[in-house]
């Protein structure tokens, strides 16, 4: 997946970059649950596209303005505001490059601003991080989204990263065909204008779903133990040896432990290369893993109940003990028979 995600990404700038007069360059959605390497993936293949295109230019922005050469950014990464809005996007993109703003300016002025940063430092692509957290349902959040697509315009790749994007209203709750292998994006009767549906957002970007490992095909068991290869030849212990992480049932051990979630791999082998070294054992092996806390740690024994403190003796007897009724006049027999004779 890592390698779909930068073969896609490098794909999309190489193809936008060389734009002149197209009005719009096409984004990138990517989407994928937590720890499973969104934003690494990302980052690295922004990573490699910024240093192809320094060396391209050797180091120097091409159109920067007199004094500003050593100000060449062509990736901008910025992480979505918690609670967004276009002024605080704004904001954030301006943070980057450590923009001065007022606190008065207007969204006109802000963006106004951005624009002028972006094309000053040469940027070339815009990666928003963190993009689940708009809701569609809120005004602000439709705002951002518009602001977005501006951006678009600006001679700027911009790739979205998230949490369930097809989900959250962005692509109006895109399900996956698995026969044609696309995302379908399910009519909205609401939106129609003219009889054509508004579908600037999913025109305008394409969609890929990074998923986890996974253990049940040939080709998948042998994509994992590949990556856990590459681990190993970047694991510097001591008493380390040749399939360390690949060999015996290693591989099905660590499957088990993480979900083929690579963040929880990456942290488990992690933490056990440190308690290795610690420890002077200087190697991995199931025994020194089974020690290293994951997600929770289960105690070994069920928690205490809580003691509940006995109620006083007196109290006791005062329930316990039983009332005498109170007398009524049908409690009185009367008097006897003899007595009345």
């Amino acid at each position: 997946m890592h390698d779909k995600v930068g073969k896609l990404i490098r794909r999309r700038l190489s193809g936008n970059t060389r734009k002149k007069n197209d009005p719009t360059r096409a984004g990138v959605m990517i989407s994928g649950w937590g720890n499973y390497g969104k934003t690494a993936s990302v980052c690295s293949a922004g990573a490699v596209f910024e240093k192809q295109w320094l060396e391209l230019h050797s180091h120097l922005n091409p159109q920067a303005l007199p004094g500003t050469r050593d100000l060449h950014a062509p990736v901008v990464y910025v992480s979505t505001p918690v609670t967004a809005s276009p002024k605080s996007l704004c904001t954030s993109i301006l943070g980057f490059f450590r923009a001065p703003t007022r606190k008065s300016a207007t969204l006109p002025e802000l963006v106004r601003q951005v624009a002028d940063s972006l094309d000053d430092h040469g940027v070339k692509a815009l990666i928003l991080d963190d993009i689940s957290r708009l809701r569609m349902h809120r005004a602000d959040d439709q705002d951002v989204l518009d602001l977005m697509r501006a951006f678009m315009s600006l001679d700027v790749t911009l790739i979205l990263t998230g949490v369930n994007i097809s989900g959250i209203g962005l692509l109006r709750e895109a399900k996956w065909n698995k026969k044609t292998r696309q995302w379908e994006m399910p009519q909205l009767e609401s939106t129609r204008i003219h009889g054509l549906e508004v579908t600037q957002t999913e025109h305008r970007f394409e969609l890929i779903e990074i998923d986890r490992f996974r253990y049940t095909t040939p080709k998948q068991i042998a994509a994992f133990v590949n990556h856990l290869k590459g681990i190993e030849k970047h694991l510097r212990l001591m008493n380390a040896t040749q399939g360390m992480l690949t060999g015996g049932g290693m591989p099905e051990y660590l499957m088990r432990r993480t979900g083929g979630v690579i963040g929880l791999l990456g942290r488990l082998l992690e933490d056990g290369a440190q308690e290795a070294m610690e420890s002077g054992k200087e190697m991995i092996d199931e025994s020194l893993l089974n020690e290293i806390v994951l997600r929770r740690d289960e105690p070994e024994q069920p928690p205490d109940e809580p003691i509940i403190p006995a109620a006083p003796r007196t109290a006791v007897k005062k329930a316990t003990q039983a009332k005498r009724p109170r007398n009524t006049v049908f409690d009185d027999p009367g008097p006897s028979a003899r007595a009345g004779a």
